[in-house]
């Protein structure tokens, strides 16, 4: 019987803060279920073993991803939702560094529930690049760059790559300003 009070999102949600706080390598269901105060065979109530769990945990990340970036650009267009949605991200990645790892891990593209999560995130940059009158094929060029600037730059971040004292969040907003230049430099052809 599953344990009264415990349901998948309780499970994702503690699985996060174990990732975010000890990385994505140390996941097990033995140190999750330590931190739930349970014992691990109760987790099988809720997910199929630690893939199950992966699973579960790349859609939750993929979802709350979304949700953040979706939210960002709500009541913004052009320059100001590209600001936001680029900054939103960012801050997700620095605070859900675990969670933020899971999202980018190669997916199985056979499994059309991370597919569709993965299509939504997509589909925000996509949205917003419309306001610019750009065609399709160039949209999803210039979103794989934003999504390159983006992803590098937590990436680096994360990783200690930026020794330089200089500050990080000025570089960040030069970056996507340089991109938005780009941008503007398409729409004038």
């Amino acid at each position: 019987m599953p344990r009264v009070g415990l349901d998948l999102d309780t499970i994702l949600q503690a699985t996060a803060e174990l990732v975010d706080a000890e990385g994505l390598e140390t996941l097990t269901l033995a140190t999750l279920a330590q931190k739930l105060g349970i014992r691990s065979p109760s987790l099988y109530n809720h997910v199929n073993g630690l893939p199950g769990l992966r699973h579960e945990l790349t859609l939750y990340g993929l979802n709350q991803l979304g949700a953040v970036m979706r939210s960002a650009v709500q009541d913004k267009t052009r320059d100001d939702a590209i600001r936001a949605l680029a900054h939103a991200y960012l801050e997700f990645a620095r605070k859900h560094p675990g969670l933020y790892a899971v999202t980018q891990r190669v997916m199985d593209r056979a499994d059309t529930q991370i597919q569709q999560a993965a299509g939504n995130i997509a589909s925000i940059p996509i949205e917003v690049l419309r306001g610019y009158g750009l065609d399709h094929e160039l949209s999803i060029h210039l979103v794989r760059g934003l999504r390159s600037l983006m992803h590098g730059f937590a990436s680096i971040e994360q990783q200690g790559g930026f020794g330089m004292p200089i500050d990080l969040n000025i570089s960040f907003r030069l970056m996507v300003d340089t991109f938005l230049a780009g941008i503007h430099a398409q729409t004038s052809k």
